[in-house]
């Protein structure tokens, strides 16, 4: 015959048996401490991975994880040159985790708008260069064909630059760069973007390679670097490692030092702010899982008071502390789950609602972002719920305790 779990029977009859009002109340409050506990904490997990995520797409799509340029680079956009022709060009194919590669060149300029000037970056990139990320923000016309045996002298740049010098898609408008001289060269409008990430919308203009090295008198010959896009963010530092093995063993003793740095890297200020998000997903977690342990904890208590009769009589039938502080355990159980799904309901429909709707919106110049991104993976969403759960049934075995204080024979009953 099977052997019945008795804590467990009993606790499923107590929560399926007709209960009192005030019992009912205590349980809605309950469940209502811990769903609004685990909703708030999916939508703040939520929000943190959608910023890091979106952001760091967006820094990457701009100027691709790692690039490999002269070791005598600064952080300033007028870069040292190395050589086009590097003898790792075909080594970097071979690298696991390298989604593709292209060569670039970059020249600081003053864009001269009709009632307007401003400062930008013209960046220019080979026939490799991946265009995705700029067509899936492309707002009109096109991308600039940089694959033509005839340099293009197009340009892709934001709506908002676009806007500021009153320009649109087809106009010819001038760029001046100061050299030795000043230097004028005109461009015509191709495309228009907008990614919302104003730090590089703001001065970030795109062309064909060629215009930067007839700029900068190179030839064919030099460029200003590498670009190296991978296939996966999380392996930036191994992948990284792997290129500066390339690289190094490769390196000509008469060529100028190379080195490889990733967008972090160049990037400092927006991914440090990134990474005090993590501090205060940490504190909002902390926070409301002590809000649902202490609620718990006193509808425990409230509960234990309230059964003292069952749990004497029970006592007198001769079953054990332990086996009594089971039982509870699985009734305070039955709530917590009705709790987190309540919670994870809540939860995934504000995520929903601002996923397809961008009801919260941001302003652009303090979050870099136009509304709250919101990004959630299931192995998340599943590690949160277990972990909650376990934590704060484990916090319950406390005032269980209560039980082995109640004598056998009481029949106080908490009216």
């Amino acid at each position: 015959m099977k052997k019945v779990n008795t804590a467990y029977f009993i606790a499923s009859r107590l929560a399926s048996a007709h209960a009192s009002a005030r019992n009912k109340v205590m349980v809605r409050i309950a469940v209502t401490g811990v769903a609004v506990s685990i909703a708030v904490m999916i939508v703040a997990l939520a929000v943190i991975f959608g910023f890091r995520e979106q952001i760091t797409s967006k820094v990457a799509g701009f100027n691709s994880e790692l690039q490999i340029v002269n070791l005598d680079n600064n952080n300033s956009f007028e870069t040292v040159p190395i050589r086009a022709d590097q003898p790792f060009w075909e080594e970097l194919a071979e690298i696991k985790g390298i989604a593709g590669y292209y060569r670039y060149g970059q020249k600081a300029g003053v864009l001269r708008g009709k009632e307007a000037i401003q400062g930008i970056v013209l960046k220019g990139v080979d026939s490799a260069f991946d265009w995705r990320f700029f067509r899936d923000n492309l707002i009109a016309g096109a991308v600039p064909d940089v694959g033509q045996k005839e340099k293009s002298k197009d340009v892709l740049l934001s709506l908002r630059l676009a806007k500021k010098m009153q320009l649109d898609t087809g106009d010819r408008f001038e760029i001046m760069f100061i050299q030795d001289r000043i230097r004028r060269d005109r461009f015509r409008v191709s495309g228009l973007y907008s990614t919302s990430l104003t730090e590089f919308d703001d001065i970030m203009v795109m062309t064909d390679l060629r215009n930067i090295q007839r700029l900068n008198n190179w030839g064919d010959s030099l460029i200003s670097g590498i670009g190296v896009n991978l296939t996966d963010e999380k392996r930036m530092a191994q992948v990284k490692e792997a290129v500066e093995d390339v690289v190094f063993s490769t390196e000509d003793d008469g060529e100028q030092p190379l080195m490889v740095v990733d967008m972090k890297e160049r990037n400092g200020a927006i991914f440090d702010w990134l990474q005090l998000q993590d501090v205060n997903i940490a504190v909002i977690l902390t926070i409301m899982l002590t809000v649902a342990s202490f609620n718990m904890i006193c509808i425990t208590l409230i509960i234990l008071l309230e059964k003292s009769s069952l749990i004497g009589l029970l006592k007198t039938l001769g079953m054990r502390n332990k086996t009594l502080q089971q039982l509870f355990l699985y009734r305070i159980s039955y709530i917590l789950v009705r709790g987190l799904l309540w919670g994870n309901l809540i939860g995934l429909g504000v995520i929903g609602l601002q996923h397809h709707f961008g009801v919260v919106k941001l302003s652009e110049a303090e979050y870099l972002l136009s509304q709250v991104p919101v990004s959630l993976h299931w192995e998340h969403l599943v590690l949160l719920n277990v972990g909650s759960f376990g934590i704060i049934v484990l916090l319950q075995v406390v005032p269980t305790f209560i039980v082995s204080r109640i004598s056998p024979h009481t029949t106080i009953k908490v009216n």
